[in-house]
C-alpha cells in the first residue's frame, strides 16, 4: 500500500511516516496542496500505481487541504485513494467542507499512533501488526 503524506510540518510528515512504515505502507510525502496534485500527476495508472492514502493536513502555505481534496476529486485524480483530513480544525464547516469535497475520515491533532491504527482500519486498511 502507498500513502501520500500533505502537511507543512516536517515534524508532523516524520512522525506519520514513521508509524505508517511499521504498518507496512511505503510513503511520500508533500509540503503543501500543490505538491500534493504534482505528485498524483508523477503517477501513471492513478490506481494501480497511484497512492492508496492520502494523510492531509488543512492548513498549508501555497493550497489547503481543502483545495487539495477539492481539486483531486474534480478532476478525478487517484479516484481510488481515500483522503484522510490530519488536522486541528475541529470547526464543524471545515469538516462538513471537506466532507463534501471529497475527504473520507477526520484525525485530530495531536493523535497517537493507535488513533492512527483505528482511523485506517475505519477506512478498511488492513494494518501489519
Amino acid at each position: 500500500m502507498r500513502a501520500l503524506i500533505v502537511d507543512d510540518s516536517s515534524f508532523i510528515r516524520e512522525y506519520l511516516r514513521q508509524n505508517l512504515q511499521r504498518m507496512g505502507m511505503v510513503c511520500e510525502e508533500a509540503g503543501n496542496g500543490q505538491e500534493a496534485l504534482d505528485a498524483f500527476g508523477r503517477e501513471a495508472g492513478f490506481g494501480e500505481g497511484g497512492f492508496d492514502l492520502m494523510l492531509l493536513d488543512v492548513n498549508m502555505p501555497v493550497m489547503n487541504g481543502l483545495e487539495c481534496v477539492r481539486i483531486l476529486r474534480e478532476k478525478k485524480l487517484g479516484p481510488e485513494t481515500r483522503v484522510m483530513m490530519v488536522t486541528t480544525e475541529a470547526d464543524s464547516s471545515y469538516i462538513g467542507r471537506a466532507l463534501e469535497y471529497g475527504a473520507d475520515e477526520f484525525l485530530m491533532k495531536p493523535f497517537t499512533a493507535e488513533a492512527l491504527r483505528e482511523k485506517l482500519a475505519i477506512l478498511g486498511f488492513e494494518i501489519a501488526a
